[in-house]
């Protein structure tokens, strides 16, 4: 390949698109393979638009993907949480496509079908036109917008209502950052909303909570006991946010956080091992 080769070109574009209708840096890769090979094959003189042909290209091999998946994530053992991805800050300058990518956003993902997902993605994240979306899913157009419509309004019923910017929440980081090196209860129940949830997800390879923990108390003093084993806690961004990268023992642990009102509502730690192999390169994200 060279540096002309649409696929080339294109590549931050169409690994964005599949990681987002996957919610795995590793299934992206391979999907990219898939459809490298695909396009190498292709009858280049009958293509007219590069980029939607390998648009389509990734998102069909995305959906087989997602569909040969299904099983795997219905046998996971605890909660299932996308792959974090390291990013640069520069990823949260484009506000739609940080948010799109953030763990919040990709979990209510996980909650819609293959197509609904496929449609979402490529129509609200994308601004993809519903004709090429169609042809994209293999659905027609008129039934391609009454999917758009439903994933949309059950994407908006669950996602986080309240729109922090990336200031404030890299300052509520900061001072979650400092409560866990402190590793003092109160100072964690601060910086917590009483109401506060974490995921945990290490899959069955290390441990983790098999269903989400609920409430400040609960939470803080998880975080004060973890707080006591390690002092190794780093700012990074993580889906285009501010976060927190844990080492416990050697092994890496992604933390990421939503916030309101100036306090942390949620975090996802994902301690799974083979879903933090890309924690020290940042991902190459684009629309």
């Amino acid at each position: 390949m060279t540096a002309q080769d649409p696929f080339v070109a294109h590549r931050s574009l169409l690994f964005t698109v599949a990681y987002e209708i996957l919610g795995s840096a590793a299934d992206a890769e391979d999907v990219l393979q898939e459809s490298w090979l695909r396009w190498a094959g292709a009858d280049r003189a009958e293509v007219r638009d590069p980029r939607s042909y390998l648009v389509r290209t990734v998102t069909r091999q995305s959906l087989n993907r997602l569909r040969t998946l299904a099983r795997r994530r219905e046998e996971y053992v605890g909660e299932w949480l996308p792959e974090p991805l390291l990013t640069s800050p520069d990823v949260a300058e484009d506000i739609e496509l940080a948010e799109s990518v953030s763990m919040a956003v990709l979990t209510v993902l996980e909650t819609l079908g293959p197509t609904e997902r496929a449609v979402f993605v490529l129509r609200e994240v994308f601004d993809l036109p519903y004709g090429e979306i169609a042809e994209a899913v293999g659905r027609p157009a008129a039934t391609v917008r009454q999917i758009a419509r439903r994933a949309r309004a059950h994407v908006a019923a669950r996602r986080p209502r309240v729109t922090v910017s990336r200031s404030e929440q890299r300052a509520v980081v900061e001072r979650f950052l400092l409560a866990l090196r402190t590793g003092r209860l109160q100072e964690l129940l601060d910086v917590m909303a009483p109401d506060v949830v974490m995921i945990t997800d290490g899959g069955g390879v290390v441990a983790a909570g098999l269903t989400p923990f609920h409430g400040a108390e609960l939470v803080a003093g998880l975080l004060a006991r973890a707080s006591e084993v390690t002092s190794d806690f780093a700012p990074v961004w993580l889906n285009g946010a501010p976060a927190i990268r844990i080492d416990l023992d050697g092994e890496p642990c992604a933390v990421s956080v939503t916030v309101a009102d100036g306090r942390i509502t949620g975090l996802y730690v994902v301690r799974n091992p083979h879903k933090l192999t890309r924690l020290d390169e940042p991902a190459q994200l684009s629309r």
